[in-house]
């Protein structure tokens, strides 16, 4: 895949803009009409193992883990659709797609560590089963769900979440990237060379002000996830025409 020439990974779809409900088609689609390199999205499974498309851990007062599909999808979202289901996102992110990259978080289970791993299991098998694997990076702030992906695909592209790991110890165990708040990068500014040095991808979230986003540009990294898609596409593009 050749990827969009630019950093810009869409936070949970392209949705502010134009209104979109986070983590839904539109919003992915959106950014893909953008030209974003990326879009990100969050998964969880349902109590009946379903794998859905949501950021909080309830929805509309439900506990996602412990309730099942059908019952969530009773509250649809502002767009009025249902929640996304994970295969029948991917399918529409791949449709026409050959720019922007998946971005899929796997959330941590609230219920267990083992759950998570179930989650991440499922999720790789369905990613397999549509050859969507060269549109996915995998990221997670849990650590195990990262090196679960890794041992059903060794190869699978994986950035790190929770920001409390070297780039030395990530890159040990075989992921591939650092996708860390931007504020533990300007509290640890040597992991930025250190990371390079080793060959990982850098990715800072969620920067939304102009200030941030130009530290980021200026420090070289290789992507930024932000709920401002086209402000960050301006200032890139800007740049480029300098």
């Amino acid at each position: 895949m050749n990827f969009a020439a630019n950093p810009v990974i869409a936070h949970r779809g392209a949705f502010k803009a134009k209104a979109h409900p986070e983590n839904s088609v539109a919003a992915l689609r959106y950014a893909i009409e953008l030209g974003c390199t990326g879009s990100e999205f969050d998964v969880w499974m349902t109590a009946d193992d379903s794998l859905i498309l949501n950021h909080d851990p309830g929805y509309a007062g439900k506990m996602v883990e412990k309730s099942t599909y059908a019952t969530l999808a009773e509250q649809t979202l502002s767009n009025g659709k249902q929640l996304p289901l994970l295969r029948s996102f991917l399918l529409a992110g791949m449709k026409n797609n050959g720019k922007t990259k998946l971005v899929l978080e796997i959330k941590p289970s609230r219920i267990s560590k083992e759950r998570g791993e179930r989650v991440a299991q499922k999720v790789v098998e369905m990613v397999t089963e549509l050859n969507a694997a060269n549109y996915i990076t995998y990221i997670s702030f849990d650590y195990n769900i990262l090196l679960t992906i890794l041992r059903l695909n060794k190869n699978a592209s994986t950035q790190y979440l929770s920001g409390d790991k070297t780039p030395g110890q990530v890159k040990a165990d075989g992921i591939t990237g650092l996708d860390y708040h931007y504020s533990v990068f300007k509290e640890h500014p040597e992991w930025i060379a250190e990371a390079k040095n080793l060959g990982l991808k850098l990715n800072a979230w969620t920067v939304n002000e102009t200030a941030d986003m130009d530290w980021l540009l200026d420090q070289g990294f290789d992507f930024i996830t932000t709920n401002e898609p086209e402000l960050l596409l301006r200032k890139f593009k800007q740049r480029k025409t300098r």
